[in-house]
């Protein structure tokens, strides 16, 4: 056994590390002892969805077990232990001083706060320490930098092809695409009218009340509904392997022509219910990625590859994109606030208690269900902050908190990046508005709504239409070299003084209280 090996190591998994497959795990060591904890650092950093602090808590507990029945030494701190300091630092500071630890090791964090806070830490120790990778994404945090090293813009698009060259990923050869093109979006963006039912989502439906009396009685604040005894997510390797099947077999064949599409009556539609598998690192992205095209393969005579093209997109581009983003951006990334909004986010982001029918429904599903999909967050919830000028940091809270696949890596970039173009266009060429017409284009949720989307400045005028030419007149001068908005502010400059006037009336009232509508 080499000296390595001989010291009395400590080794720290954080919980979104709940990687089965890391090489850390491959033989037993009686001088290893692995440590993970629940802890109010993670739980009162930002007020959580329930169901978010349940899951993690959960996964971890189960993964701890994992370990253990495989031989490993494990510390496992719940949230009301006698022992556990509620603080990363001082548990560990603890654990090294109680066991006679000789060596401290760690896998890197994928969030800058716990990435500083054990930079520092390790700085003090007067122990040997050492980082690891987490062996999970399919590039490192340096990656994206390199690749748009020299470039004025940094679009995801050319990324998203390398990472298919890359890997071999839907390649008829070295240099073209499987199927002709590179990028299915066109067909990725049809309205769900029932022709096609929806299996039920795969489910648990597990007994996690005692989780949920743990943290209740600790006193942590938290956001959002859950039933004990009805919670709905994967928190084993075993459950999230079995989403992933259930999806390829009963959802994949329309994920690609709905991964747009919003309804009243659906809650996941043909979307697959993995992100927190994958970001608590469950899953790995590439065996999902396989998996899916796999199943693909084998049902190509029912299943087209568009609808498997835009679920590879999402994993192969946008999120290692938006990693990589947030690696090269970070810290000041949290600071941007390039269109300089200042607005408090409306009290209904809490409650769902709107009369606008699209809010309602996106945020009281989020509410239930700790999950909105993509479109959800960035045309409906994301697009009302946006045009009534919320700051961004109210933004982030909001979204960091209520979903349950939300960490900061990933959730930042596409709130403050993606969604809110605070960034001034590092992410998004331009920002994602629109008047109501893009939800009911979209969705069932103008059907019965108070208000009408054919009307502008009305009484009953959906709010968007107004707040949409408002937000244009308002942050124009921003967008007068942005060569993506010229037909927007071209058809702004054409509205009469009265016109416009009128939709400025009418969105100064929504922004002034937009509790009231």
């Amino acid at each position: 056994m080499s000296d390595k090996q001989n010291k009395k190591t400590l080794r720290l998994i954080l919980g979104d590390q709940l990687n089965h497959k890391h090489s850390w795990y491959d033989h037993p060591n009686e001088k290893v002892v692995y440590f993970m904890a629940e802890m109010r650092q993670e739980t009162d950093y930002v007020v959580h969805h329930i169901q978010k602090v349940v899951a993690f808590f959960e996964s971890m507990h189960n993964f701890a077990q994992w370990l253990e029945q495989r031989g490993h030494k494990v510390v496992y701190y719940k949230l009301t232990d006698a022992l556990n300091k509620q603080n990363l630092v001082d548990n560990l500071q603890y654990l090294i001083k109680e066991h006679n630890i000789e060596k401290f090791e760690y896998q890197l964090p994928d969030e800058y706060r716990l990435d500083k806070q054990l930079h520092a830490f390790c700085e003090n120790l007067d122990i040997h320490h050492e980082a690891f990778d987490t062996e999970h994404f399919l590039t490192s945090r340096e990656d994206l930098s390199d690749f748009y090293k020299g470039k004025k813009e940094m679009v995801m698009e050319y990324f998203y092809r390398d990472m298919r060259k890359k890997y071999d990923i839907l390649m008829a050869n070295q240099k073209d695409p499987e199927g002709g093109n590179w990028n299915f979006d066109k067909s990725n963006r049809n309205k769900w009218k029932g022709e096609h039912e929806i299996p039920h989502e795969r489910g648990f439906r597990k007994d996690v009340s005692e989780t949920v009396k743990r943290i209740k009685e600790s006193g942590v604040k938290t956001l959002g509904n859950i039933s004990a005894e009805n919670f709905n997510w994967p928190t084993s390797r075993e459950d999230s392997l079995s989403v992933l099947n259930y999806f390829c077999k009963n959802l994949l064949v329309h994920f690609g022509d709905y991964q747009d599409a919003m309804h009243t009556e659906q809650v996941y539609l043909f979307h697959s219910r993995l992100s927190f598998a994958m970001n608590a690192k469950l899953l790995h992205p590439k065996e999902v990625i396989d998996s899916v095209i796999g199943y693909w393969r084998d049902h190509k005579d029912i299943i087209d590859i568009s609808q498997v093209e835009g679920f590879v997109r999402q994993i192969l581009g946008w999120r290692e994109y938006m990693r990589g983003i947030y690696w090269k951006e970070m810290p000041s990334y949290s600071n941007k606030n390039k269109l300089e909004n200042k607005n408090n986010l409306p009290d209904f982001y809490w409650t769902g208690n709107t009369k606008m029918n699209c809010l309602h429904h996106a945020i009281k599903q989020s509410l239930d269900h700790a999950y909105a999909h993509h479109i959800q967050r960035l045309m409906v919830t994301g697009n009302f902050a946006l045009l009534t000028q919320c700051h961004p940091d109210e933004v982030d809270q909001w979204y960091l908190g209520i979903y349950i696949d939300a960490i900061e890596w990933v959730e930042i970039t596409n709130t403050r990046g993606m969604s809110q173009f605070a960034d001034g266009g590092i992410v998004a060429t331009k920002p994602y508005v629109s008047s109501g017409s893009y939800i009911n284009k979209m969705s069932n949720y103008c059907k019965d709504c108070h208000y009408k989307v054919s009307k502008k400045t009305e009484e009953d005028a959906c709010p968007f239409n107004s707040l949409y030419w408002n937000f244009l007149d308002d942050k124009k001068d921003h967008f007068k070299n942005n060569h993506r908005m010229n037909m927007m502010m071209s058809l702004l400059e054409k509205k009469s003084a009265a016109n416009l006037s009128a939709l400025k009336e009418r969105a100064a009232k929504i922004i002034e209280n937009p509790d009231n509508f």
